[in-house]
């Protein structure tokens, strides 16, 4: 397989699994490219025209060629440059050389514009009941918070190690994210836990989330009792990074019960609490490992890959159906 068309695949595959639906996808890109059409020519020469076809500002090829042939991936959640090196080391060995470095967390200009990502969660909250206009006004107040948080970071760290080392790198973030938050959310509205050890006990039937509990590292209940009914149970899963925690309120409101995410900060807890809304943590290593394996079986429909897991990430297929 070509890394542009694993990279294509990736994207394809993330807005067939996006929550805000391939309409509202298409009509993003279509903005895109009504607002490229009016650009003057100085914004042309640093304009990223990948933006034209994939609307997962955390999803890039990062260095190498795109017309690489891909067979042999290290895979990791985080690939930074220890993680390059090794990749480079184990090259230099008398085994398998890898074709690629693919890692899920963002890295360069990917991670520069993780922030763009983040407008997934007002459709997200509009499905759950949110008015629209009240999600899009909370979250512009995040959005910035985190492109603040993100623009001293040194972000071409592991990037221009790739580089210098000659390895191709591929970062593929919310498509993977997608996937776990479809995946969970179908999975958990089929099965209805009724409690919330329920919803626990559903989780850990999982082989990523069992794995992490082997590892001491289990789904858990951060507010609310076991015995609590769960009531409607949303995942919140994409849109890179956490979202404002004054929409925790709007949710409660809304009639959501139960919240299941890969991780909660300290604050977004207290106010989830303050809402008196359920929450769990899933985990985020595991759920990120879910999310990357569930891409990857789509995949690997088209061309069977030789993947080698580090980094947190293990490579479980399940085939087919169940992508």
């Amino acid at each position: 397989m070509k890394l542009e068309a694993l990279y294509r695949e990736a994207v394809r595959i993330g807005i067939a699994h996006d929550p805000r639906g391939r309409d509202e996808i298409e009509r993003l890109l279509r903005d895109e490219k009504e607002r490229t059409d009016k650009m003057k020519p100085e914004e042309r020469e640093v304009y990223d025209s990948d933006r034209l076809f994939n609307p997962y500002a955390d999803t890039r090829i990062l260095a190498g060629a795109p017309g690489t042939n891909v067979k042999r991936v290290l895979a990791g959640i985080d690939m930074e440059v220890p993680e390059i090196l090794l990749a480079h080391l184990l090259n230099a060995g008398k085994g398998p050389k890898f074709d690629l470095v693919l890692a899920h967390h963002p890295e360069g200009f990917a991670l520069a514009r993780l922030h763009e990502v983040m407008r997934i969660h007002a459709d997200m909250l509009a499905a759950a009941g949110v008015t629209l206009s009240v999600a899009e006004h909370l979250l512009e107040k995040r959005i910035g918070e985190v492109e603040r948080r993100l623009l001293p970071l040194n972000h071409d760290r592991p990037v221009s190690a790739a580089r210098l080392l000659g390895l191709p790198l591929l970062c593929v973030h919310t498509p993977a994210d997608n996937c776990v938050t479809r995946y969970l959310q179908k999975r958990i509205d089929r099965d209805k836990p009724f409690r919330l050890k329920d919803l626990v006990k559903l989780l850990l039937a999982i082989p990523e989330y069992k794995a992490s509990a082997r590892r001491q590292v289990a789904p858990r209940i951060v507010n609310g009792a076991e015995a609590n009914r769960c009531g409607r149970i949303m995942v919140d899963m994409t849109g890179g990074t956490e979202g404002a925690k004054e929409l925790l309120e709007k949710c409660a409101a809304a009639g959501t019960s139960t919240l299941v995410g890969m991780h909660f900060s300290e604050d977004y807890l207290e106010q989830a609490r303050k809402a008196n809304i359920n929450m769990v943590v899933a985990g985020h290593i595991a759920s990120d490992t879910l999310g990357l394996n569930l891409l990857l079986d789509e995949v690997e429909r088209k061309d069977r890959l030789d993947i080698v897991g580090v980094s947190g990430f293990e490579r479980i297929r399940r085939g087919a159906k169940s992508a």
